[in-house]
C-alpha cells in the first residue's frame, strides 16, 4: 500500500458514528425458535418454494428454487419443521412469500453441505456454479446475484475485481469486523472471484478510518499474486461502485453503463467471505453479520445472525430499547429503509439494524431552495439534484429523465448537505420510479 489516499470528486462527510460497535468483536446471535425466510431476498425474480408444510428440513437445504437467470436459490438456516408458507412482511416494505420453519434447535446439517475441493482444483465454471447454488448475493445491501456479475457480456473486457471494504455508511461496522476477524476468507474469496473471471488484478478498497483493517488485510494478502490493498479517503459514498472504481483505477463508468463497461466487477468483502465459505465447507448463504446500533438501543453489537431471525429477537438480545425509538432502519442512515414494525426477518441484504432516538432521527422542517449549489458540489455523479427534485415535485418526469435522473445512485449526499433541508433524494427516487414505470408501459405496448 502506498501512502497516497485515493478518492473521487464530490461526496460529503457525515459523522461516522461507528464508535459504539467498531471495537466490539463478533458474537453469535441466539438460536431462533422460528425463522421466517422470504423467497425474495435478492434483486431479480423471486424463488418458488420447493418444500411443503409439514416437511422436515436441515441447515443448508434448498427451500426456494431460483426462477430465471437473475435470481438465486434460498436455503434453510435452521433444522426443523415447515409450519407455514404464506405472504409475510419483510424489510422491503411489502409482503412476499415466506417459508416459516419451527426450529428443532439441533442445527442438523443437510447432507449436500460438503467441501467443494481446493481452489486450485476448481475451474472458472465450477466456481460460478458453486456461487449460484449457494444463493450468494451482494452483501453490502443491494443483494444483486453474484453469479450474474461473474457473467459479463462477451464484448466487455473485464480485467479487474474490486472488493468493497469501504463501509462508508455511518454507524455500520459489520464489514470492518469481518476484515479484522476473518481476513483470510476475504482474500480467499477474492482469489476465487478473480479465477471465475480469469483476471489477474484484484483490489481491496478500505477507508482510512479503518487503519487496523488495512494493516490486517495487507498481511492476509501478502504474497498473493495480483492483489493490492488500497487505502481510501473516508468520504461518503466511497463504497458506491462507480466511485470505488474511479478511486482504485481512475476509470469512469459511462452514463447508463455498468462496472463491466469500465472493465471491472465490484463485490463486497462480505460477499467474498461467503464465497470462501461455500467453497471450503459447502455451506450456502444462511447467515450474515449485522450491526445493531444507534442511540435507541441499550447494548449495541455486531452479531452473526441466521437468515430469517426476526428484528425483534435481535433487538431483545441487545437489551431492547433505551426509549421508544423514533425510527428503526434496516441498513444505514443514508441509504437504509425505515421500518414501521420489528416483526420482520433478517435477510441476506440486512447489513444493520439502526435504532434511532428522537434526538437522532427528528427531521427538520424543509424550506425553500436558496440556490446555494451545495447539492451540485457534493453529487458524486455530477448531477443537479435541486433541478431534478424541482421537476419531480412538479410531476415533470420527462424533464427529470432528460437531466439524467436515472444516473442518480440515491446516496443521499445532496439531502445531507442541503441547508434548506429539501427532500432531494426522496423526490428524485420518486422520479426514477415514474420513469421506470413509463418505460415498462412503453415496452408492453
Amino acid at each position: 500500500m502506498s501512502n497516497e489516499k485515493l478518492t473521487f470528486k464530490g461526496g460529503t462527510h457525515p459523522p461516522h458514528s461507528k464508535k459504539a460497535t467498531e471495537k466490539l468483536a463478533l458474537e453469535k446471535a441466539n438460536a431462533p425458535k422460528v425463522v421466517v425466510i422470504p423467497m425474495q431476498q435478492h434483486i431479480g425474480a423471486p424463488c418458488d418454494p420447493v418444500v411443503a408444510v409439514g416437511d422436515e428440513v436441515k441447515v443448508g437445504q434448498k427451500i426456494g428454487e431460483a426462477k430465471g437467470f437473475v435470481s438465486v436459490p434460498v436455503h434453510s438456516s435452521v433444522s426443523g419443521k415447515v409450519t407455514a408458507i404464506e405472504p409475510r412482511m419483510y424489510s422491503g416494505g411489502t409482503k412476499v412469500t415466506c417459508v416459516v420453519i419451527e426450529s428443532d434447535m439441533q442445527d442438523s446439517i443437510h447432507e449436500s453441505v460438503k467441501s467443494k475441493g481446493s481452489l486450485e482444483s476448481l475451474s472458472a465454471d465450477d466456481i460460478k456454479n458453486i456461487i449460484k447454488d449457494a444463493g450468494i448475493v451482494g452483501m453490502g445491501g443491494a443483494a444483486f446475484p453474484t453469479h450474474v456479475k461473474l457473467a459479463p457480456p462477451p464484448d466487455k473486457n473485464v480485467d479487474t475485481v474490486i472488493l468493497n471494504g469501504a463501509e462508508c455508511e455511518p454507524y455500520l461496522t459489520a464489514d470492518h469486523r469481518l476484515m479484522l476477524e476473518n481476513p483470510e476468507d476475504v482474500v480467499y474469496g477474492l482469489q476465487a472471484l478473480m479465477k471465475a473471471l480469469n483476471v489477474s488484478k484484484g483490489y481491496i478498497g478500505i477507508e482510512d478510518n479503518k487503519m487496523d483493517a488495512i494493516e490486517i488485510m495487507e498481511k492476509a494478502a501478502a504474497g498473493k499474486t495480483g492483489i493490492k490493498v488500497v487505502a481510501l479517503h473516508a468520504k461518503y459514498p466511497q463504497g458506491a461502485e462507480k466511485q470505488l472504481i474511479y478511486a482504485c483505477t481512475k476509470r469512469e463508468v459511462p452514463t447508463g453503463g455498468l462496472p463491466a463497461d469500465a472493465g471491472v466487477v465490484v463485490n463486497n468483502v462480505g460477499t467474498a467471505a461467503a464465497v470462501a465459505k461455500a467453497i471450503k465447507t459447502g455451506m450456502p448463504l444462511v447467515e450474515r453479520i449485522v450491526t445493531i446500533t444507534g442511540e435507541g438501543i441499550n447494548n449495541p453489537k455486531n452479531l452473526l445472525v441466521k437468515i430469517g431471525t426476526s428484528f425483534k429477537e435481535i433487538i431483545d438480545q441487545c437489551g431492547g430499547f433505551k426509549e421508544t425509538p423514533l425510527k428503526i432502519i434496516a441498513g444505514g442512515p443514508m441509504m437504509g429503509i425505515a421500518q414501521f414494525h420489528i416483526d420482520i426477518p433478517v435477510i441476506k441484504g440486512t447489513s444493520g439494524i439502526l435504532v434511532l432516538s428522537v434526538a437522532e432521527a427528528r427531521l427538520p422542517e424543509a424550506s425553500n431552495c436558496i440556490r446555494c449549489g451545495k447539492c451540485v458540489e457534493v453529487c458524486p455523479i455530477n448531477l443537479m439534484p435541486a433541478g431534478l427534485s424541482a421537476h419531480a415535485m412538479l410531476d415533470n418526469f420527462d424533464q427529470a429523465e432528460s437531466l439524467h435522473a436515472m444516473d442518480c445512485i440515491e446516496c443521499g449526499s445532496c439531502s445531507f448537505v442541503c441547508p434548506a433541508k429539501r427532500p432531494l433524494v426522496e423526490s428524485i427516487r420518486l422520479a426514477k420510479r415514474e420513469i421506470i414505470a413509463k418505460r415498462k408501459k412503453a415496452q408492453a405496448k
